[in-house]
């Protein structure tokens, strides 16, 4: 009886050990391709480094799940995967590695963090109501904000700065919507499958804008260190992480699945810090953990409102 409670034990941690440690991996390896795309963009366009990355990505999981035999999608659900792939890989993915040229690694990984002060924004202007504690994390996130921009207030008197800011907040809000509009019309066949697609619908958009603009540079002209950071962020950054994190939302709760995000920043500081040797300033240290608070009080919001409606729908 005591072993067979002993392994019962031992198994439920094992279950539990693995989610956790998946959530920490895409915390921690989300927070590097900040680096990678930081590097990326140094020698090419950032638009021809995301179409080349989704291109190479979408391609493998296409292919490995034609060889597989998965049944294609049907109908509508061409129409999501188009939606998503325009919101999440062409413009939020497209645009925040845009943003990454014009603004240091860490700050780009910080306002992308911020992109659930956006679902409950949208979800107010939808007509659903916003709870005091969803108020709460909005206004102290908007606080640890303001500190983080404190030192850069005379950096946007730059035009580029300007830019990388308006890029990279833009990316997440259609994040945001992205995750809205998902949730909303979850398709019903493998999510991976449907990932591949995005990412290859959104490299042929990003790969027509190249042409269509003629900024893109020769393949042969693109120096060996940028092809480097491009098959990490392909490798680790798309293949991997992705198919990681969509097991941790499989197996975690949502509370413990989001948690990544909070991790992202601390890494892309701390790697653009010793790498690109951003400054790493008390006021950014300050502003970050205090802008991470708010989100997390966001979210605690939201997942009360989760709870309150399905106790209502029982």
């Amino acid at each position: 009886m005591i072993t067979k409670f002993k392994n019962g034990i031992s198994s439920k941690i094992s279950l539990i050990g693995l989610p956790i440690l998946a959530m920490l991996w895409v915390g921690f390896f989300w927070g590097t391709t900040w680096i990678a795309s930081k590097e990326g963009v140094r020698y090419i366009p950032a638009i021809q480094m995301v179409a080349t990355r989704q291109f190479l990505a979408g391609s493998i999981y296409i292919i490995y799940f034609l060889t597989t035999k998965k049944p294609w999608p049907k109908g509508k659900q061409w129409k999501t995967i188009i939606i998503l792939a325009i919101l999440n890989f062409t413009f939020s993915n497209g645009l925040s590695t845009i943003g990454v040229k014009y603004i240091s690694s860490g700050l780009g990984s910080i306002i992308s963090a911020i992109f659930p002060i956006w679902v409950v924004i949208i979800s107010f202007f939808k007509g659903e109501k916003i709870a005091k504690l969803a108020v709460t994390g909005l206004l102290v996130s908007f606080a640890g904000i303001c500190v983080v921009f404190y030192e850069h207030l005379s950096d946007f008197l730059i035009p580029d700065f300007r830019l990388g800011i308006l890029f990279s907040v833009t990316a997440t809000i259609t994040w945001a919507f992205g995750t809205l509009y998902a949730k909303k019309k979850a398709s019903n066949y493998d999510p991976y499958f449907s990932l591949g697609f995005q990412m290859f619908i959104s490299s042929l958009i990003l790969f027509t804008y190249n042409g269509a603009t003629g900024t893109f540079v020769s393949l042969v002209e693109i120096p060996a260190i940028t092809w480097f950071a491009i098959g990490y962020l392909v490798i680790i950054g798309s293949l991997v992480t992705f198919t990681i994190f969509i097991y941790s939302l499989q197996h975690l709760p949502p509370e413990v699945s989001s948690l990544y995000v909070y991790i992202n920043p601390i890494v892309a500081i701390l790697l653009g810090s010793v790498i690109f040797d951003e400054s790493l300033t008390f006021p950014i240290i300050l502003g970050g953990a205090v802008t991470l608070l708010g989100l997390f009080i966001v979210n605690k919001s939201l997942r009360q409102s989760r709870k309150n409606m399905n106790i209502l729908i029982k």
